[in-house]
């Protein structure tokens, strides 16, 4: 496959870009883009044979299901039920940014992101570039741009070696602020549990969560 590689600081290659790579999501390729972590490997997160290709791509199965980024805070609350007070809190302070949540799934959605046993992975990146594709296609199944093993790509270049033959699209913004990627945190139950340490710690976490009387428990 041949890659079309974008540069996002130039205007005219900026719209050509985002234009092709909304296309090349509406036809089930992958996608490259930036994000405020690293740069991700972008589906059509309602197109089951994208996001397979997705996970083939990176070379994981389905019991490790990819995130879905969405423009907009709004947007959870059509792909999960349920969310608890405190993930609003967090949502509110945070997003956008490096929080990834995971919620109870929407039953009526028809998609297939995995073995997600009913949950679905949400996060609103703080990042011009992915917000203005999302808003464009919709939520996207997006992974960490990189081989499973290998190490999250911080630059379109590490992306494209990685990735290039199974991607369409690559849109470059140069370096991320990786290379550590969002930190996750479980947001189906009654209290909150870290899943993976990124750049908000659990003490920032739960300084936002101060009024409500809540914590993120660190399970580690």
């Amino acid at each position: 496959m041949v890659t079309n590689r974008f540069e996002m600081a130039d205007e005219t290659e900026r719209e050509a870009g985002l234009s092709a790579a909304a296309f090349a999501i509406q036809r089930g390729e992958l996608v490259v883009l930036p994000t405020d972590t690293v740069y991700g490997l972008a589906a059509d997160a309602f197109d089951p044979a994208s996001v397979r290709r997705l996970m083939a791509a990176k070379g994981r199965g389905r019991e490790m299901p990819p995130p879905v980024l969405v423009s907009a805070r709004t947007t959870l609350d059509a792909l999960a039920v349920g969310v608890p007070a405190y993930a609003r809190v967090l949502i509110e302070q945070f997003w956008p940014g490096p929080l990834t949540l995971i919620c109870k799934q929407q039953p009526s959605l028809q998609w297939d992101l995995g073995d997600t046993r009913g949950t679905v992975a949400v996060r609103m990146p703080d990042h011009k570039v992915a917000l203005d594709l999302l808003s464009r296609t919709g939520p996207l199944a997006v992974s960490s741009a990189n081989r499973t093993g290998m190490d999250a790509a911080t630059s379109a270049d590490e992306a494209e070696k990685m990735l290039g033959e199974s991607v369409e699209v690559v849109l470059d913004d140069g370096p991320t602020a990786g290379p550590v990627a969002s930190t996750i945190i479980d947001a189906t139950g009654p209290t909150g549990r870290l899943l993976r340490l990124g750049p908000l710690s659990v003490d920032r976490l739960n300084e936002a969560l101060a009024d409500l009387g809540a914590e993120i428990v660190d399970e580690g």
